[in-house]
């Protein structure tokens, strides 16, 4: 078996993993500060609104000698705004400025025919109206609330209300991410962007819905016992899904990436950054997400209940008494024990683990059999 494949089997058996929960604060932390960015570029900068959302004209040149650079700085000038210059396969280029009415559009196309020295009729212009542009965002946005309205409401049948808050938080977060960095890198935000940013949600809902049904099972009864408190049954759902989550990016980044880097950056494929940006980033935000905000998230208003709380204090006192007694309990993890990382969670130990009925043999992740 290979390592990784071995570290996942002993992560789904318990024994061994990593303190996610007990560290949730850096992970608000660091969530916070990057959607801090994200939202002072995007009131600062601002997104750069392609064509088809400002209006303008699109002018296909027939080859010709002139550099991209001097096009642009002839397109800028004709038309008194910023141009955006691709170069075609026939040796043409394709001219996009935003902003233009038909008249105006008319002018430049004439002076876009003197500066190149092409021929005016073989200069192919196409007019977008900022309405057609206006229209495409408002179905976007009422796409992204019924979806949002629907998860809420499947998460909190299938799961509960606080997994339904957490999820729509996390969705909330990575489309805050992907927005913040369009911000920052100056990509233009097309209808491929829109589609793109629909796309992660899917992506993003799956991990998170994989923890949430690991949380769910272990969590069966959990009140009925004073073994384990929430938190560390949340930090076993997370440790014996992680590599699952991993592979399930890491597969999915890697076309995405090859679009955006290969395709978009080495090919000059342009077009291709409007949606392989937004997948990128989106995918590998929502894999943070179900892992370090999502789960921790339910955890915390989770624990908010009176018999979770109950639990907790249960759970702390059997501990702190066996601590007196100076016996090592059977619930307390073992010395010596194999382990990623053991951190401070919610009582004196470090476990992570929860009751489940299958491998796990409800022992903390962490924790290992007697000596």
């Amino acid at each position: 078996m290979s390592r990784l494949g071995d570290l996942g089997a002993r992560l789904y058996r318990g024994e061994v993993g990593y303190d996610f929960i007990g560290k949730r604060k850096i992970w608000y932390g660091i969530s916070i500060l990057i959607t801090i960015t994200a939202i002072a570029a995007l009131a600062v900068r601002g997104l750069n609104m392609g064509i088809e959302f400002k209006g303008g004209a699109v002018f296909t040149i027939p080859s010709t000698s002139v550099s991209e650079v001097q096009a642009r700085e002839d397109a800028q000038q004709a038309s008194g705004h910023d141009a955006i210059v691709q170069k075609l396969g026939n040796g043409g280029m394709r001219i996009q400025v935003t902003e233009l009415d038909t008249k105006q559009a008319d002018a430049v196309k004439t002076q876009l025919a003197k500066d190149l020295k092409v021929d005016e009729a073989k200069i192919n212009a196409d007019l977008v109206g900022p309405s057609w542009g206006a229209t495409i965002a408002n179905k976007a946005w009422m796409g992204l609330g019924i979806f949002m309205v629907l998860v809420v409401i499947y998460l909190a049948i299938a799961f509960e209300w606080r997994m339904a808050v957490a999820a729509l938080i996390a969705l909330i977060h990575d489309l805050t991410i992907t927005v913040g960095v369009y911000t920052l890198v100056g990509f233009e935000v097309t209808p491929g962007t829109v589609i793109g940013l629909l796309t992660i949600l899917g992506y993003s809902l799956y991990d998170t819905v994989v923890v949430f049904d690991s949380l769910k099972e272990g969590a069966t009864g959990i009140t009925k016992q004073s073994r384990w408190t929430y938190s560390e049954i949340a930090n076993r759902s997370i440790n014996s899904t992680l590599v699952r989550s991993i592979n399930t990016t890491v597969v999915a980044l890697l076309p995405v990436g090859a679009l955006l880097f290969i395709g978009g950056g080495f090919l000059g494929a342009g077009m291709l950054n409007d949606i392989s940006l937004s997948l990128f980033v989106g995918l590998a935000a929502g894999a943070y997400s179900s892992i370090f905000i999502a789960t921790p998230l339910v955890a915390d208003l989770k624990e908010r209940d009176p018999q979770i709380k109950a639990l907790k204090k249960r759970v702390l006192a059997k501990r702190a008494a066996a601590a007196a007694k100076g016996d090592q309990a059977d619930d307390a993890p073992a010395d010596g024990d194999d382990h990623v990382e053991d951190g401070p969670q919610d009582g004196p130990t470090a476990a992570v683990a929860g009751p489940r009925g299958r491998g796990g043999r409800g022992r903390p992740s962490g924790s290992g059999r007697r000596r």
